[in-house]
C-alpha cells in the first residue's frame, strides 16, 4: 500500500479534513491533497507529525511504500552530499592558501607556476563536481 492511501485512510479514520491537517502542519490544503494522491511525498518531519496526529506508527505509514522509502533515502543522501560539498569548499580554500604560500616561498619559474595552476584547477574541478552533483 502506498503512503498516500495510508495518509488518506488515517486522516478519514481520525475524522480530520484536509484543511484541518494542513493548518496543523502549516502547509496548504493542496499539499495534503498532493501527498494523499501520491503526486508528492511529505518530508520526514511532516511524516512524524502526521504519525502523531493520526496516532499511527511510522512503520504503518512508511514501510509499505517503496517510493516513499526511496524519497527518504534520497533526502538523507542530500545531507551526506552537503557534508561533501562543505569538505570540497574547505579543501579548495586550504589548497589556494597553500599554493599562494608555496609560490611566495619557492623561487619563481614556469614549472612551479604551472604546477600551482594545475593543483588549483584540480581543486576547483573537485568543488565544481560536488556542486553539480548536488544540483
Amino acid at each position: 500500500m502506498n503512503i498516500g492511501k495510508q495518509l488518506k485512510d488515517a486522516r478519514i479514520e481520525s475524522g480530520y479534513t484536509q484543511e484541518q491537517i494542513a493548518e496543523q502542519l502549516d502547509v496548504s490544503r493542496q499539499t495534503i491533497s498532493s501527498w494523499e494522491n501520491g503526486r508528492t511525498f511529505p518530508d520526514i518531519v511532516s511524516v512524524v507529525s502526521l504519525s502523531d496526529i493520526y496516532d499511527v506508527s511510522l512503520d504503518v505509514l512508511i514501510k509499505g511504500d517503496e517510493k516513499m522509502l526511496e524519497h527518504l533515502e534520497e533526502s538523507t543522501n542530500i545531507v551526506k552530499s552537503n557534508k561533501k560539498l562543505l569538505f570540497a569548499i574547505i579543501a579548495n580554500i586550504l589548497t589556494a592558501i597553500a599554493m599562494i604560500g608555496l609560490s611566495v616561498i619557492v623561487p619563481s619559474n614556469e614549472y612551479v607556476l604551472a604546477g600551482v595552476f594545475c593543483v588549483m584547477v584540480i581543486a576547483a574541478s573537485f568543488l565544481m563536481h560536488q556542486i553539480v552533483k548536488r544540483i
